[in-house]
């Protein structure tokens, strides 16, 4: 239990339960959760820049690192079909991967493919059933993909400024304003009871609020003046308690339960507020394909990391279909923006290529 390990170390409840958020951060799962300290291992075991346990913001927004992806893949020759959607992997009568069928009808041929969309996607949606293995299947369409993820990205006209650290005169960004701000986690108790509000369906009262402001750093993100500020909260259920849909007017009231906590740390907060995109759990599944809104394709429960990530003797990147791989958050080792399951897939795909 994270709760056990945190005690062992520190005294200070605001500490510990600060450092509790990056043990539930994308899992549906409190600081009370067996395995939960993994997580926060999970989220501090890399490096950046040589700095270890360190976080960085991508300049120029996050869709800069996939173009830098895209243009290092073009200049070793690779052809980038944009806004084409697959419709299923081709398959030769041997049962081998051949390529991919696009929606539009296009055939891309290859002998080897590799997925980095979800296992959920992968197998139980892009590969004909009657290929894989009905325990495959099974366990593929049993991983634990609850999601209490609910991103709120805002546009604001001035920087929040806060009661506990207030605004230079000047509005200059203050070295706060350039790391991660966690609101509600004065104490472990409080992660623990908005868990337990949304496992009984209903999103948290007192939601656990993860704030960045990355035009701090990054000013060409926002007009002069104004800033971006990316919400990262939780605990929203998928479902809602009763079946009751994400509507406008569900979405909207959870968002204006969290901007009313903001403002109780950052007095004008609201009123700074231009506009906002609310992103739910089915809205983070209909848009980016993650399954159930969950973040790491799955949760990064023990049960579902190393040898079993996606499933039990499929944990080395390969499938039971023959040249077609998955290299996404939903192999080893799971999720974050590190590209590990990328580089060990591609190493895998490369052995067996040279043995075709």
């Amino acid at each position: 239990l994270l709760g056990q390990i945190l005690d062992q170390w520190f005294e200070s409840e605001p500490l510990k339960a600060t450092l509790a958020t990056d043990a539930v951060i994308g899992a549906m799962a409190s600081p009370h959760t067996p395995g939960s300290g993994y997580v926060l291992l999970h989220h501090v075991m890399g490096e950046l820049d040589g700095q270890r346990g360190a976080w960085g913001y991508v300049a120029s927004g996050m869709g800069a690192l996939s173009q830098a992806i895209a243009r290092a893949a073009a200049a070793q020759g690779a052809h980038i079909f944009a806004e084409k959607a697959v419709c299923h992997v081709l398959l030769g009568r041997d049962g081998r991967a051949q390529g991919v069928a696009l929606q539009d009808g296009t055939e891309v041929r290859s002998k080897l493919v590799l997925s980095n969309a979800s296992p959920q996607i992968t197998f139980l949606e892009l590969t004909p059933q009657e290929q894989l293995p009905k325990d495959f299947v099974q366990r593929i369409r049993q991983v634990d993909t609850r999601s209490p993820v609910t991103k709120i990205n805002v546009a604001v006209d001035r920087l929040p400024s806060f009661l506990a650290a207030p605004n230079a005169h000047d509005g200059q960004p203050l070295p706060h304003h350039q790391c991660s701000i966690h609101l509600n986690c004065e104490g472990t108790h409080l992660l623990h009871r908005a868990f337990t509000e949304a496992t009984h369906g209903h999103p948290s009262s007192r939601p656990m609020i993860e704030l960045c402001i990355p035009s701090a750093l990054d000013p060409g993100l926002a007009p002069q003046g104004c800033h971006v500020v990316s919400l990262f909260t939780q605990y929203t259920p998928s479902v809602l308690a009763g079946g009751q849909p994400w509507d406008e007017q569900a979405k909207n009231a959870y968002a204006d339960t969290v901007f009313d906590c903001i403002e109780a740390y950052a007095p004008g907060f609201k009123a700074s507020v231009i506009g906002r995109d609310i992103l739910t759990p089915p809205d983070l599944e209909r848009i980016f394909g993650l399954p159930g809104g969950n973040i790491f394709h799955g949760g990064m429960s023990l049960d579902q990391l190393y040898f079993a990530r996606p499933a039990p003797s499929y944990s080395g990147y390969r499938s039971p279909i023959p040249g077609l791989y998955l290299c996404g958050s939903g192999a080893h080792p799971g999720g974050g923006v590190m590209g590990a399951a990328g580089r060990n897939a591609a190493r895998v795909a490369l052995e067996d290529f040279r043995h075709l």
